[in-house]
């Protein structure tokens, strides 16, 4: 009994456990099994001569014998979840395993396997070519997630639809072929059995209508007819399942796609509602979007007044497992909008978590991390000066208080008119702009401010210096000529267009 169990758990494990050594040996196994018969079936179709046809087929009849015992063992080693967890006598044991294996093989990828076995069959020869789905559904082949597994889930989800959808099919094709045998037979040539009755049933159900049977009483002509219209409610009917099982399905596929990508250097949005308009046109004047990729990311559909050129990855950003879809890694920044359709406060803490998971998921994979050339430059928008601190300590790089800032423009320009106009200028893309960039050949010791515009004369390129951040991140704005500064200072000016090496 002992010896039985062990070699029950070593099949469990071979075909039904991926992460044991013995399961990557079995596929592995698969995969030379299914790659040897696909070379087959094109040499086949290269060769004339009627013996190395012949063997070819004995061969690959002996692999089609090897995947038929493969999948007799995997359903062979199923294991019902249920007996796991209920204790059942000797027939409801008996009666749980038998359901729970016709369950299993009538899951989608085991019919597909199922159906490329009949390939045993001469005339069905030409089903070899699913066992590609074998490895077109594998982990190794889809890194992150697999289509088909998504196509499958949606079908095993909706089981009980379809089996309605199919129940009801089944019930018009039995009643209008038992029907149509009983009033036909004897009076239409066409009709030798009940078979023939269920054919023209379902062939008129299913609007098809080969037109090798027809009705030749008036009688038959009103079953073909009850059947027709039940035919368009069936495909009806059909048509919804199937339409609502693989809408979300097939959604999910399409968000894959950026992940899947080879994507880099991309900018990803964290967060979009209605204000989040503007941010869009800002990004547009100040973006290169044929060149630079711009990726929203929130937990709803798409936004119609979201341009075409803009990627949409519906997800949620607190959460690590979905930072994958936008490629964080290799992003070159992110930009975390905060919420004006809840309370500033909920909105700041949504956008620090946001911070603390992006930096935590940046520290899970710190080898892809180490060979980047720049770092991630996370840009957080926060709506509440007090969590300012807060959001810099979880991991933001750069903290805009857009309130703050449009409310001392605005209380500026009621005491010195026209500033917020003129500051305005520094802040749209199109006019002189403030820019951030390193001294050029900075001096190996500290220089005195006025010093150092003489030796640049950046005026000459159109510049004007304003202001220096220290190292210690400090903004110093038209500090004194005598102002000494260190070489790794950055320069704070206005100019058209970038003129210095901006920071690393």
């Amino acid at each position: 009994m002992g010896h039985m169990r062990a070699v029950t758990a070593y099949l469990h494990a071979s075909f039904h456990e991926p992460r044991t050594r013995i399961y990557g040996i079995v596929q592995g196994a698969i995969w030379v099994l299914i790659l040897l018969s696909i070379v087959l079936l094109l040499v086949e179709g290269w060769l004339h001569d009627g013996e190395s046809i012949e063997l070819l087929r004995k061969v690959d009849q002996i692999v089609l014998a090897i995947f038929a015992v493969e999948i007799l063992l995997r359903v062979a080693s199923f294991q019902p979840p249920a007996l796991r967890l209920f204790k059942r006598p000797h027939g409801g044991r008996l009666r749980a395993h038998v359901l729970a294996r016709l369950g299993f093989l009538m899951r989608p990828m085991m019919l597909v396997d199922i159906l490329a076995v009949l390939a045993f069959f001469p005339e069905l020869r030409g089903l070899r070519a699913l066992r590609l789905l074998r490895l077109l559904r594998t982990s190794r082949v889809f890194r992150y997630r697999n289509p088909f597994a998504i196509v499958a889930q949606a079908f095993e989800e909706n089981g009980l639809l379809f089996i309605f959808a199919f129940g009801v099919l089944g019930t018009a094709t039995a009643l209008g072929g038992v029907s149509f045998y009983f009033v036909e037979f004897k009076l239409n040539p066409g009709i030798d059995s009940m078979i023939d009755g269920f054919w023209w049933a379902l062939v008129t159900i299913t609007t098809v209508g080969f037109g090798d049977i027809t009705p030749v009483t008036p009688l038959g002509r009103i079953i073909g007819a009850v059947l027709m219209v039940s035919g368009m409610f069936t495909l009806a009917l059909f048509a919804g399942i199937v339409g609502s099982s693989l809408v979300r399905g097939v959604l999910s596929i399409r968000e894959e796609q950026f992940r899947m990508s080879n994507h880099s250097n991309h900018v990803v949005v964290c967060g979009y509602d209605e204000s989040t308009r503007l941010l869009v046109l800002a990004l547009v004047r100040e973006l290169a979007l044929a060149d630079t990729r711009v990726v929203f990311m929130d937990d709803h559909e798409r936004p119609r007044d979201l341009p075409p050129e803009f990627h949409w990855i519906r997800g949620d950003a607190t959460k690590e497992s979905e930072l994958d879809k936008v490629r964080v890694t290799h992003a070159d920044a992110v930009i975390l909008s905060g919420a004006r359709d809840m309370r500033p406060q909920d909105a700041d803490a949504r956008t620090i978590l946001t911070a603390f998971t992006i930096r935590s998921y940046l520290k899970r994979h710190n080898k892809q991390i180490r060979e980047r050339l720049t770092p991630l430059y996370i840009v957080a928008e926060i709506l509440d000066a007090e969590n300012v601190d807060h959001a810099r300590t979880a991991g933001a790089d750069e903290v805009i208080e857009t309130r703050k800032i449009g409310y001392s423009m605005i209380a500026r320009a009621v005491r010195y008119h026209g500033t917020a106009s003129v500051m305005s200028h520094f802040l749209i893309a199109g006019a002189h702009n403030m820019y951030l960039g390193q001294i050029p050949d900075p001096p190996a010791e500290p220089l005195a401010f006025g010093d150092l515009l003489a030796r640049m004369q950046l005026s000459k390129q159109g510049g004007l210096v304003i202001g220096v951040r220290t190292t210690t991140g400090e903004e110093v704005i038209n500090p004194s000529k005598s102002y000494v500064i260190e070489p790794s200072t950055l320069l704070i000016y206005l100019a058209e267009k970038p003129l210095l090496v901006p920071p690393s």
